[in-house]
Order: structure tokens, then sequence, then C-alpha cells
């Protein structure tokens, strides 16, 4: 029985309208979206600090990061944000933002 009525209330509870509030704030004006095309020239070269700083100057991001093979990396999407994908020769393979 407590089981059921468990079910029941956790099956009712995404019948809860979402709270009320003020809409998503828009982005600050000084946000900056990554423009990946910009720094496609790159790939094929080896990877180093000078190169990382050029894809950043380049593709406008706020952020870098160089992705290795086998490397964990979070998913979450940043627009402000250029990846780096390299091989186990630390070739760039690919250019992208996210």
């Amino acid at each position: 029985m407590k089981i059921l009525l468990g079910g029941m209330i956790l099956l009712s509870a995404g019948c809860v309208p979402p709270p009320r509030g003020d809409p998503v704030p828009p982005l600050p004006p000084e946000h900056v979206e990554c423009n990946a095309a910009a720094a496609q020239n790159l790939v094929g070269r080896q990877e180093s600090p000078e190169l990382t700083a050029e894809a950043q100057r380049l593709s406008g991001a706020r952020a870098v990061r160089v992705l290795r093979p086998g490397q964990m990396i979070t998913m979450e999407y940043r627009a402000d944000r250029l990846n780096i994908r390299v091989d186990t020769q630390q070739k760039v393979l690919a250019v992208t933002c996210g």
C-alpha cells in the first residue's frame, strides 16, 4: 500500500505547473560566441600552446579546451568555447564550438 501511494505521489508531481517568474534574461551585451569556421585552417597542424592561442584569437572564443583521445569531457554546450580535438600524435583533427 505504501509503495502504491508513493508511486501516485511521484506521478502527480509531474502535473504541477512550473513556477511563475520572469522569463530567462537576455544574454549580456559582452556575450561572445565562438566561430570555429575562422580556425579551420589549423586542422592538420601540431597542437601547441601557440596554436591554441591562435585558435582562440581566430575564433573569438572565451575559452578553449584541447580534447585528447580517451579523455573524459563534460557534455554541456558552451557557445563561447572552442574545442580542439587532437589524435595520439597531438595533430589537430577538428576544431568545433561547444
